[in-house]
This record gives C-alpha cells, sequence and structure tokens, in this order.
C-alpha cells in the first residue's frame, strides 16, 4: 500500500527533556488500520513553516499493544521542524501525518531469544518501542546500551526504570555519558569501537547473542557492528537505522560523469494511475523527475536513508546513488529508493503500488 498524507489532529505533548517533547497523534476510527505499525517504524510530518514545506520522519517510541501513536522530537540547533514542535505546536494543532514505514523494526517469536540494543540521544525512540514490544510479547531478555552527554539528556528515563522494575531478570540498561563521570570508567565516553569492545567484555561476553538493534550516528553504528562482527556475532542478526549519513555523493556523481547518458522512457504506476516522462540517465533521481511533471509522490528524507519514496520495477533496471533503508533481498526482488534511482534501462515501469 503506497504510504498516504492525512490530517491529524495532535492529542497530547510531553516535555521529555529540556530540547525533547513527545508528541501523540489522535488516530481517528476510520484510520486506525491504516496507521497500524510495527515497532521500530517511523512517521512522516509534513507541515507549511515560514511559507515552505517542511518533511520529518520520526520513529515511533510507542508500540503497537499500547494502541498509541506517539513520536519524540529533539531540538537540534538550526532545526526547522524541531524548534517548532518543541516551542511552537500544541494540543489540538494539526500536522499531516503518512501512515507508518520503515524497515527498521522487530518480528517477535515465541522462543525465548536474547537481544541486544543500542541507541544514542533520539536514537533510543525506535530502541524504546522495539524493547517494549519484546518484552511484553515474548519471554526473551533485553541488554540496552544508551549514550548521551549526561543523566539530565536521557529521553524516557522514568519509562525506562519502570520497564527495568517490571521485567527485573529480563531488562538491563547500562548509561554511557560523553560528559560525566558516572562513577565507573566503563560507562563513560563515546560509543565508539573501543567502547563497544570493553562493553562486550563486560556484560556480553558470555550471552549468546540473537538479534542486535542500533540507532544512532552512522560512525557509532559502524564502529559498532564492526566490533560486534569481530566478536562473532553474525552480521545478519545486526540490524540499524541511522538518523543521517555523513558520506557524500561525489564519488558517485564523478563516476556517473564518465558514462555516456541515454533518454530513458519512464512510466510510473501510482493508486492505479499512470504518469510518463522521459528522464536522462545522468540526470535528476526518478523522484525528483517524477515531481517536476507534476506527481505527488511519497518521500521523506530524499537521502537514501529511510525507504518512504521505495518502489517496486516491474520492467526495466535502475541504479541507486546510495541505498542505506532497502534490505538485500529487497533489491534483488527489483525494489528501489527513487530519491536515489536513475534508469539504466532505456524504459523502465515503476510501480508504487506493489
Amino acid at each position: 500500500m503506497t504510504p498516504k498524507f492525512h490530517k491529524l489532529k495532535i492529542k497530547d505533548i510531553k516535555k521529555e527533556t529540556k530540547d525533547t517533547v513527545s508528541i501523540s497523534f489522535d488516530i481517528p476510527a476510520d484510520l486506525v488500520a491504516d496507521y497500524q505499525f510495527e515497532s521500530g517504524q517511523y512517521l512522516t510530518l509534513k507541515t507549511l513553516i515560514n511559507n515552505g514545506e517542511i518533511r520529518r520522519s520520526y520513529s515511533l517510541c510507542s508500540s503497537p499493544f499500547e494502541k498509541e501513536w506517539r513520536v519524540a522530537v529533539k531540538q537540534i540547533e538550526n532545526g526547522v521542524f524541531s524548534t517548532y514542535a518543541n516551542k511552537v505546536l500544541k494540543i489540538g494543532d494539526q500536522l499531516e501525518v503518512m501512515t507508518p514505514t520503515g524497515n527498521f523494526k522487530v518480528t517477535t517469536s515465541k522462543d525465548r531469544k536474547s537481544y541486544v540494543l543500542f541507541a544514542a540521544g533520539s536514537g533510543i525512540t525506535p530502541v524504546f518501542s522495539i524493547a517494549k514490544t519484546i518484552l511484553e510479547e515474548e519471554n526473551g531478555d533485553v541488554t540496552l546500551f544508551y549514550g548521551n552527554k549526561g543523566f539530565h539528556g536521557i529521553i524516557f528515563r522514568e519509562e525506562l526504570e519502570a520497564l527495568k522494575n517490571k521485567y527485573l531478570n529480563r531488562l538491563r540498561v547500562i548509561h554511557i555519558f560523553s560528559r560525566e563521570s558516572p562513577g565507573n570508567k566503563i560507562q563513560k565516553g563515546r560509543i565508539n569501537k573501543e567502547k563497544c569492545a570493553d562493553l562486550y567484555t563486560a556484560f556480553l561476553k558470555n550471552q549468546n547473542i540473537d538479534e542486535v538493534f542500533i540507532c544512532g550516528p552512522e560512525d557509532m553504528i559502524l564502529n559498532i557492528r564492526e566490533s560486534l562482527i569481530e566478536n562473532g556475532v553474525e552480521s545478519s542478526n545486526i540490524h540499524f537505522e541511522l538518523f543521517a549519513t555523513n558520506i557524500k555523493k561525489q564519488k558517485v556523481t564523478e563516476e556517473k560523469q564518465n558514462v555516456p547518458s541515454f533518454a530513458s522512457k519512464v512510466q510510473l504506476i501510482v493508486d492505479g494511475d499512470t504518469i510518463d516522462f522521459e528522464l536522462d540517465s545522468n540526470g535528476l533521481t526518478i523522484l525528483d523527475a517524477a515531481q517536476e511533471a507534476g506527481a505527488d509522490l511519497p518521500y521523506a528524507c530524499k537521502g537514501g536513508v529511510c525507504c518512504t519514496c521505495k518502489a517496486k520495477i516491474l520492467e526495466g533496471s535502475a541504479s541507486m546513488d546510495v541505498n542505506y533503508a532497502l534490505m538485500p533481498d529487497e533489491v534483488e526482488n527489483g525494489y528501489i529508493l527513487t530519491c536515489q534511482a536513475h534508469p539504466t534501462s532505456e524504459k523502465i515501469l515503476v510501480s508504487f503500488d506493489d
């Protein structure tokens, strides 16, 4: 089903820390089925700020069994939407909210499994949802490593303590502070490769790890992933969600300049309608070209990080500049991120409905 926006009313706003609010939405009864989600997925919010359209994606911190749709927004320096959310939004306001999407999600099991979760800052948002679902819906155990600058930056601090008290023998939470001393060396500093190795030795060495979920900055994710693989964790069991990426598309652009371009006939299927246009193979992405042709397509980050603009190639072929969202089997089955895709065949048929 193609993701769609609906105008939703803000039901509640809660101050989580001095620079973070969580926002819950009132979902009308006739839209509840459309907004069903799996823990770890996100909502894309859209609004006008200073006469400009702003879209931002935020992970759901609530879990499906809570029957609540809540996201957390941390204010960042010069952040247009995050500042608006923290200082302007109020209960009763409306935002356009896209139906839930995202591949960073947990599938619970009836078997007892061992999960390790890593988060930094607001990366706790999807991880918190995942942890609650694991603890509520299966008999697994969870070890959570959560990095922040200091104690007062911990988002969902009280809720995490309540979870620890409720699931005494199944949940461990280890805080790591970069600017404060928690009283021992291992919990001081940033979560880099060396720190991850120390944490593994101290807390995980004798533990059978079934699945790992990581959310935070790219460097942290890559360091944790490398460290865990070196310690024997299967790469296929390590799942991650990027805030954004520091990797530039310059190299890809330079490579394309050395490849002759050609005109490709592009046909898009969206909600049963068909849109046709021509596109230079070394020119705009399929998403950008479609928008110029007047198509209203789902998208959010335009950086290859989320999968909101995912579509399936039914005929022809395409290449992507970067891909941080689609799983290998999805790519193998013909799915692309249209915000990163360029045609590599003279004709290409792409469907948002598959």
